[in-house]
């Protein structure tokens, strides 16, 4: 049983459709799958839905449809959630990480704050599948969940300025990857060659919310071997499903 939705008003152009409080699997799932009925549902003046871990923002044109009608229309298709069958196929990535050195600078302090040798972090890390629970902060950014307990690690007391491009970190039980170079708090265990955002793809980014995710170490000459594969675009994180 899927819990019980609350509609919320934002701005004037937008309805926010929550699902409880908490982060979880059950609840993000219900979320993709509101999005994927509405949206083939192709409802007259809806615009752009963006989920979250635990809610959908949908977007309308209020000359088209008002803000009542979107409610009603919106309820009515949560009310067959419970049967609605799934046309997306679930896509497995296998993405390759060079874990610790100058590519994974905070993997010692991860280790240390659990206790814990290095390569039983990336045992752990690499271990487990995770899933996209929601691409946001930057464009292209996936945030996964959820990690082994052993190595939930709080963010950064002081974010750095500039993380690099293809950088793997953990904040608490989520993991993710910097698509671009960015500010951030994350702590950083490990790098990927692989390309995660770019406006030249039909679809920019290349995780999507409901995506597994796999962790594969790999070597520096790997890294280096994987990166002019991808400058060619001759790499698909893919192909392992």
């Amino acid at each position: 049983m899927y819990p019980k939705a609350r509609y919320l008003q934002f701005g004037d152009k937008a309805l926010i459709v929550e699902f409880g409080n908490a982060i979880s699997p059950e609840i993000n799932q219900k979320v993709h799958t509101l999005h994927e009925a509405v949206s083939n549902a192709q409802l007259a003046g809806v615009g752009e839905c963006l989920p979250t871990y635990r809610s959908l923002l949908i977007t309308y044109d209020p000359f088209k449809i008002n803000y009542e009608d979107l409610i009603s229309r919106v309820k009515g298709i949560e009310k067959t959630l419970d049967r609605y069958v799934s046309t997306c196929k679930v896509r497995k990535a296998v993405i390759p990480v060079v874990y610790g050195g100058e590519f994974g600078p905070d993997l010692p302090q991860v280790a240390q704050h659990h206790g814990l040798i290095k390569s039983e972090v990336i045992r752990l890390h690499s271990e487990r599948e995770y899933m996209v629970y929601m691409i946001g902060f930057i464009a292209g950014f996936p945030y996964l969940g959820e990690l082994a307990d052993q190595i939930a690690t709080p963010r950064l007391e002081t974010p750095r300025t500039r993380v690099p491009q293809g950088s793997v970190g953990i904040a608490e039980k989520q993991t993710g990857i910097y698509p671009r170079e960015a500010p951030g708090g994350w702590q950083i265990i490990g790098r990927t060659p692989v390309k995660l955002f770019d406006l030249t793809w039909q679809s920019p980014a290349l995780l999507k919310p409901g995506d597994r995710v796999c962790f594969k170490p790999v070597s520096v000459a790997e890294f280096e071997q994987i990166l002019v594969a991808v400058s060619r675009g001759d790499y698909d994180v893919f192909a392992e499903e």
